[in-house]
C-alpha cells in the first residue's frame, strides 16, 4: 500500500486531507458529506485518516483536533482547518479547485 507520502508525491491534482476519530462526534456528523464531496468531485483526490489508528501521520500533520481538514496543491499545504463546519468545506474546496484552473 502505498504510503501518505508516496502519494502526495506522486499525484497531479489537489488533496483533501481528512481527520477524523470513531468517537468524535462532529466527524460523524460531517462524515456524510465528506464521503458525498469524494464522490462527486473528480479533479480532487480525498484521502481520510483515523487518528487513532493512524498516529504517526497525525503527528506529522500536528492534528491536535478532530475533524481536521488539510488542503494539498502542488504538493504543498495551503488551507487547513479544524472543525465541523460544512459551509467551510465546501468554500476550501472550492477555493483549492479554482487555484487548479
Amino acid at each position: 500500500m502505498e504510503t501518505l507520502k508516496q502519494i502526495l508525491a506522486e499525484t497531479t491534482i489537489p488533496v483533501v486531507l481528512y481527520f477524523t476519530a470513531i468517537w468524535c462526534g462532529p466527524c460523524q456528523r460531517i462524515y456524510p458529506l465528506y464521503t458525498q464531496l469524494a464522490e462527486e468531485v473528480h479533479n480532487c483526490k480525498f484521502l481520510k485518516y483515523d487518528v487513532d489508528e493512524d498516529e504517526e501521520i497525525a503527528a506529522a500533520f500536528e492534528i491536535d483536533a478532530m475533524p481536521t481538514f488539510i488542503f494539498v496543491k502542488d504538493h504543498q499545504i495551503v488551507n487547513r482547518f479544524s472543525g465541523a463546519d460544512k459551509i467551510q468545506l465546501i468554500d476550501a474546496i472550492k477555493v483549492l479547485l479554482s487555484q487548479s484552473d
